[in-house]
């Protein structure tokens, strides 16, 4: 299955790249093009627990994913429902001077029809979740 790490550093305060990192609340208002719906379910102090539809390249995922923070260092997200149950990313955010480094590592685990399309089809995951990452980095630099 994919398993990928990714490096971004992003030119903005560590707390204000962390808030939008981690807060899924906002993930369909800043890039609906990547997660169309989200719908919180459950929200108990830094964990959240939330229904989303989410768009890798060609790839629609619907899943049930459990939000993990540790403000302002560590962004846990674990898929505990759906189309990628047993994918895990962990977003770490190093404070630079002027900056922040977020250390991104992703196992994503498929089932199903998703396995067979994972394994046989032209996916470029790590690309995918790159481009989530760019926007992301170019949101919390403006």
């Amino acid at each position: 299955m994919p398993k990928f790490s990714l490096e971004k550093i992003v030119n903005a305060d560590r707390d204000l790249v962390f808030q939008i990192f981690s807060n899924c609340d906002n993930y369909q208002k800043l890039v609906p093009q990547f997660f169309p719906s989200i719908r919180v379910r459950s929200t108990r102090g830094s964990v959240s627990v939330a229904e989303e539809h989410l768009i890798l390249g060609s790839i629609e995922l619907v899943i049930m994913a459990k939000h993990v923070s540790q403000d302002p260092l560590l962004h846990d997200v674990f898929v505990i429902g759906g189309d990628a149950k047993g994918s895990h990313i962990k977003q770490e955010f190093i404070e630079l001077e002027n900056a922040t480094k977020i250390l991104v590592n992703v196992d994503l685990k498929f089932k199903g029809k998703m396995m067979l399309s994972s394994l046989f089809g032209r996916h470029d995951f790590k690309e995918y979740y790159s481009k989530i990452l760019d926007e992301f980095s170019r949101i919390s630099e403006n």
